[in-house]
Protein backbone atom coordinates (compact mmCIF):
# COMPACT_ATOMS: atom_id res chain seq x y z
CA UNK A 1 0.00 0.00 0.00
CA UNK A 2 1.23 3.54 0.75
CA UNK A 3 3.89 5.09 2.95
CA UNK A 4 2.08 7.60 5.20
CA UNK A 5 3.69 10.17 7.47
CA UNK A 6 1.69 10.99 10.61
CA UNK A 7 2.60 14.32 12.23
CA UNK A 8 0.90 14.23 15.63
CA UNK A 9 2.16 15.47 19.02
CA UNK A 10 -0.19 13.37 21.16
CA UNK A 11 1.36 9.92 21.79
CA UNK A 12 -2.04 8.20 22.25
CA UNK A 13 -3.38 9.66 18.99
CA UNK A 14 -0.16 8.65 17.24
CA UNK A 15 -0.44 5.05 18.46
CA UNK A 16 -4.08 4.83 17.37
CA UNK A 17 -3.40 6.32 13.94
CA UNK A 18 -0.41 4.02 13.41
CA UNK A 19 -2.43 0.96 14.44
CA UNK A 20 -5.32 1.79 12.10
CA UNK A 21 -3.03 2.59 9.17
CA UNK A 22 -0.90 -0.52 9.66
CA UNK A 23 -4.03 -2.71 9.85
CA UNK A 24 -5.09 -1.17 6.52
CA UNK A 25 -1.73 -2.25 5.06
CA UNK A 26 0.08 1.10 5.04
CA UNK A 27 3.64 1.78 6.16
CA UNK A 28 3.63 4.45 8.89
CA UNK A 29 6.29 7.09 9.45
CA UNK A 30 6.00 9.20 12.60
CA UNK A 31 6.88 12.76 13.57
CA UNK A 32 5.85 14.43 16.82
CA UNK A 33 6.31 18.06 15.74
CA UNK A 34 6.15 20.03 12.51
CA UNK A 35 9.88 20.53 12.08
CA UNK A 36 10.66 16.81 12.16
CA UNK A 37 7.63 16.24 9.92
CA UNK A 38 9.09 18.62 7.33
CA UNK A 39 12.40 16.79 7.44
CA UNK A 40 10.73 13.37 7.16
CA UNK A 41 8.67 14.55 4.18
CA UNK A 42 11.82 15.68 2.37
CA UNK A 43 13.88 12.63 3.29
CA UNK A 44 11.36 9.77 3.17
CA UNK A 45 8.99 11.10 0.45
CA UNK A 46 5.71 9.63 1.76
CA UNK A 47 2.74 9.35 -0.58
CA UNK A 48 0.52 11.07 1.97
CA UNK A 49 0.79 13.07 5.21
CA UNK A 50 -1.72 13.16 8.06
CA UNK A 51 -1.00 16.56 9.61
CA UNK A 52 -2.26 17.55 13.05
CA UNK A 53 -3.09 21.26 12.98
CA UNK A 54 -2.40 22.10 16.64
CA UNK A 55 1.27 21.25 17.11
CA UNK A 56 3.79 22.73 19.55
CA UNK A 57 6.00 25.37 17.95
CA UNK A 58 5.14 25.54 14.26
CA UNK A 59 1.48 24.68 13.61
CA UNK A 60 0.33 22.21 10.99
CA UNK A 61 -1.03 24.84 8.59
CA UNK A 62 2.33 26.62 8.50
CA UNK A 63 4.07 23.29 7.91
CA UNK A 64 1.61 22.49 5.12
CA UNK A 65 2.28 25.85 3.44
CA UNK A 66 6.02 25.17 3.57
CA UNK A 67 5.60 21.67 2.12
CA UNK A 68 3.36 22.89 -0.71
CA UNK A 69 5.77 25.77 -1.53
CA UNK A 70 8.76 23.40 -1.81
CA UNK A 71 9.03 21.76 -5.26
CA UNK A 72 10.53 18.68 -3.59
CA UNK A 73 7.38 18.07 -1.49
CA UNK A 74 4.61 20.03 -3.26
CA UNK A 75 3.05 16.90 -4.77
CA UNK A 76 2.61 15.06 -1.46
CA UNK A 77 -1.07 14.83 -0.50
CA UNK A 78 -1.89 16.22 2.95
CA UNK A 79 -4.92 15.50 5.12
CA UNK A 80 -5.38 17.82 8.09
CA UNK A 81 -6.31 16.15 11.38
CA UNK A 82 -8.07 18.73 13.45
CA UNK A 83 -10.31 19.37 16.39
CA UNK A 84 -11.42 22.49 14.48
CA UNK A 85 -14.70 21.66 12.81
CA UNK A 86 -16.36 25.04 12.65
CA UNK A 87 -17.76 26.72 9.56
CA UNK A 88 -14.89 28.31 7.65
CA UNK A 89 -12.19 26.02 9.04
CA UNK A 90 -12.17 23.79 5.96
CA UNK A 91 -11.53 26.83 3.77
CA UNK A 92 -8.55 27.83 5.95
CA UNK A 93 -7.10 24.33 5.67
CA UNK A 94 -7.60 24.15 1.92
CA UNK A 95 -6.09 27.65 1.52
CA UNK A 96 -2.99 26.43 3.36
CA UNK A 97 -2.70 23.56 0.87
CA UNK A 98 -4.43 20.67 2.61
CA UNK A 99 -6.00 18.23 0.16
CA UNK A 100 -8.58 17.12 2.71
CA UNK A 101 -9.36 17.11 6.39
CA UNK A 102 -10.70 14.79 9.03
CA UNK A 103 -12.16 16.15 12.24
CA UNK A 104 -11.16 14.77 15.63
CA UNK A 105 -12.20 12.62 17.28
CA UNK A 106 -11.26 10.55 14.27
CA UNK A 107 -13.76 8.10 12.86
CA UNK A 108 -11.39 5.54 11.44
CA UNK A 109 -13.57 4.29 8.56
CA UNK A 110 -13.84 7.88 7.34
CA UNK A 111 -10.08 8.38 7.74
CA UNK A 112 -9.30 5.27 5.67
CA UNK A 113 -11.90 6.33 3.09
CA UNK A 114 -10.36 9.82 2.77
CA UNK A 115 -6.87 8.30 2.43
CA UNK A 116 -8.02 5.82 -0.21
CA UNK A 117 -9.75 8.56 -2.20
CA UNK A 118 -6.68 10.81 -2.22
CA UNK A 119 -4.31 7.97 -3.07
CA UNK A 120 -6.60 6.99 -5.96
CA UNK A 121 -6.64 10.55 -7.31
CA UNK A 122 -10.08 11.62 -6.15
CA UNK A 123 -10.84 14.47 -3.79
CA UNK A 124 -12.41 13.30 -0.54
CA UNK A 125 -15.80 14.76 0.31
CA UNK A 126 -15.83 17.42 3.00
CA UNK A 127 -16.43 15.81 6.37
CA UNK A 128 -19.40 17.02 8.32
CA UNK A 129 -18.55 18.50 11.72
CA UNK A 130 -19.17 16.17 14.66
CA UNK A 131 -22.66 16.40 16.10
CA UNK A 132 -22.96 17.81 19.60
CA UNK A 133 -25.58 16.32 21.91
Amino acid sequence: MARILVVEDNPANMRLAALVLEKAGHQVLQAYEAESGLQAARTDRPELILMDIQLPGMDGLTATRLLKADPQTADIRIIALTAFAMKGDEEKMRAAGCDGYVAKPIRYKELISAIDQLLNGRSPPAEAPPQTP
